[in-house]
């Protein structure tokens, strides 16, 4: 009996989450258009649909040349924002801490090292030469960061990941910065990427990351399940049958895998992985699991909507989505951090 009322709990709970999951995606979907039908180059809407139809032909060639860069640009937004939601709502259920985002685990600074080396040292130019390098660092400065955190071995097991994450960000952030405070060269080129941005990025900067990206989605799904039980502490989802320590290493490796990805391929993007959770668990009608997929449907509704923001604001020219987000997410996170529920949350970390 206490079976079959669970299961009408979860059925009704089923049901309450389908309309708010189809708003957002409906909204992610009306984020994409804009992307495609909005920039700084008009483009006749009848020429953008012929271009999706798979006639190309019809458009003038400067129409053609910009629908080209304009859809693996969204296609990479909408990817890279669904990756920074759900590793930031992943991020915070795994270390308990409502102020965490993915950068907190290392990954931006190693991506940052990463691209800085290509830079300077193989004098890579293109975002599509040297994503893989910030991939790679992004990749293995989050493997120290959880190595280091398993040695550390302090009582609260996020203290001492939040420990390992800041040394390990210390650290590659002085790489980083030596490097490019002696070369002139290395800074010019890499300060276009530490912005964040869209532009620029073609299909191969796309297919250099959308394994990982997957990988990182797959991990989650894998993860989904011990979110709500993991909540509830270490010692109560352990009575529950969870293996606490496979669960989160799991949940740790999706974070890394998803933010390294990301932020290799657009550079550091600050806010949306720290935002997009905040609203998913304000509106989830569910769980954990569920606000983990709401971010990451809000996390690429966002980071198009900025980013095609970022296309019309200016007269001439574009403000780069990594601004954007920063001038939107300001103010958000004031308003996050003087919520009554998240100052208590702050006080007892």
């Amino acid at each position: 009996m206490a079976a079959g009322l669970h299961d009408r709990a979860v059925d009704r709970r089923a049901r309450r989450s389908l309309p708010v999951f189809a708003l957002c995606a409906l909204v992610l979907l009306l984020a994409a258009a804009a992307s495609l039908f909005y920039g700084s180059q008009p483009v006749p809407a009848a020429e953008v649909l012929a271009y999706l139809r798979g006639a190309p032909g019809n458009l003038a060639e400067a129409n053609a040349s910009v629908m080209a860069l304009r859809v693996p640009r969204t296609v990479l937004g909408a990817v890279c924002g669904i990756a920074l939601g759900v590793a930031g709502a992943l991020c915070q259920a795994h270390t308990r801490n409502p102020l965490a985002d993915p950068g907190l685990l290392g990954v931006s600074s190693g991506a940052a090292t990463g691209v800085v080396l290509a830079i300077s040292v193989f004098h890579l130019v293109s975002p599509a030469q040297y994503t893989v390098f910030g991939l790679l660092g992004g990749l293995l400065a989050g493997a120290v960061v959880l190595g280091l955190a398993a040695r550390i071995r302090l009582a609260n097991a996020a203290t001492s990941l939040i420990l390992a994450g800041t040394i390990i960000t210390g650290v590659l952030n002085a790489v980083s910065s030596t490097v490019v405070l002696l070369d002139k060269v290395t800074m010019d080129r890499f300060r276009y990427w530490t912005v964040g941005s869209l532009s620029g990025r073609d299909a191969s900067v796309l297919w250099d990351v959308v394994p990982w990206l997957l990988l990182g989605l797959l991990l989650t799904v894998l993860n989904a399940s011990s979110l709500d039980a993991l909540a509830l502490g270490d010692d109560v989802a352990s009575s529950l049958g969870r293996n606490v320590i496979r669960d989160r290493l799991i949940g740790l490796l999706a974070v890394v895998v998803l933010a390294a990805a990301a932020t290799a391929s657009m550079g550091a993007i600050a806010f949306l992985g720290l935002a997009a959770p905040h609203l998913a668990k304000r509106i989830a009608p569910s769980g954990l699991p569920g606000a983990v997929v709401l971010s990451g449907i809000l996390g690429g509704a966002i980071m198009l909507l900025a980013d095609t923001a970022g296309r019309l604001v200016l007269p001439t020219g574009e403000l780069s989505v990594g601004i954007m987000l920063a001038i939107l997410g300001a103010p958000l996170f004031i308003v996050i951090a003087r919520s009554s529920r998240l100052r208590s949350a702050v006080d007892s970390l």
